[in-house]
């Protein structure tokens, strides 16, 4: 009796062993009525013009929403969008809750090590926020000086390695219009962030400026790439589509729409 006991839970053992293995997020469940697959795209959508909720429709719009539309059209697949914390996004990735991410996100070292990436499909410059009558006109102006930076973004690392030069107060925040506005009461300073973003900004408000940030002991450049779970058989086929898209001047048409347009 007791060795069918512990034949019963080594084979329960291996279902679940089974069952775990089974759990991934390369393998989409949710389907509509035709059988036609689901992938679930998580973002951060306080990031104009790349991911922003339309006031009027009360939907995410933007740069990246449009190219994930595109591509999983082409692929085959319908779309559904997540919105949620900037700083949260790669472990709901590696939970399988949803299927890749597209916020803005740049390729570092330590994301790297958790998280597959696609090829880079744009590359914004970061640059510093301020009001308009602000005196804070260079990166030196920073020091001593309260700085928003988003939880988990490059600017974060970007202004850390500033801070070394010009030390200065460095604030993380869930998202960025929460950082406008608290930058409107005087609660911060400047904020750090990329041109794009800041252009949707200043072109909404004639009380915020922004400046380029001109120091060679850091790198301004964040190349945008979308991030999959690891070993996952999307980063290929979404990396066919990006390479066609920038071949037929299907991407570039977008970066018209809501880069350009954007005040770049």
């Amino acid at each position: 009796m007791k060795m069918k006991k512990i034949v019963l839970i080594l084979m329960m053992a291996s279902l679940f062993v089974l069952a775990a293995c089974g759990a991934n997020a390369d393998a989409p469940t949710k389907k509509d009525d035709n059988g036609k697959k689901t992938l679930v795209m998580g973002t951060s959508a306080d990031y104009p013009p790349f991911e922003s909720v339309d006031t009027k429709t009360n939907k995410i719009v933007g740069f990246d929403i449009d190219v994930a539309n595109y591509i999983t059209k082409k692929l085959g697949y319908n779309l559904e969008v997540k919105d949620q914390k900037f700083g949260g996004l790669i472990a709901a990735l590696n939970q399988d809750s949803i299927d890749f991410v597209m916020s803005g996100m740049v390729k570092n070292e330590e994301r790297a090590k958790q998280v597959d990436f696609s090829d880079v499909y744009y590359t914004s410059h970061q640059v510093i926020l301020v009001p308009k009558d602000s005196k804070i006109k260079t990166a030196a102006d920073l020091k001593g000086k309260k700085v928003g930076v988003q939880i988990g973004s490059t600017q974060a690392t970007l202004a850390e390695d500033l801070s070394k030069k010009y030390p200065m107060d460095i604030e993380q925040w869930d998202k960025v219009n929460e950082m406008v506005e608290a930058m409107a009461g005087n609660k911060l300073d400047a904020i750090v962030t990329v041109d794009t973003v800041a252009f949707g900004y200043t072109n909404d408000s004639d009380r915020l400026a922004q400046f380029n940030i001109k120091d060679d002991s850091v790198v301004t450049g964040d190349p945008m790439s979308i991030a999959f779970p690891k070993g996952s058989k999307l980063t290929a086929e979404f990396n066919k589509e990006l390479k066609k898209m920038e071949e037929n001047g299907e991407l570039d048409k977008f970066v018209k729409k809501w880069i350009e347009t954007s005040g770049k």
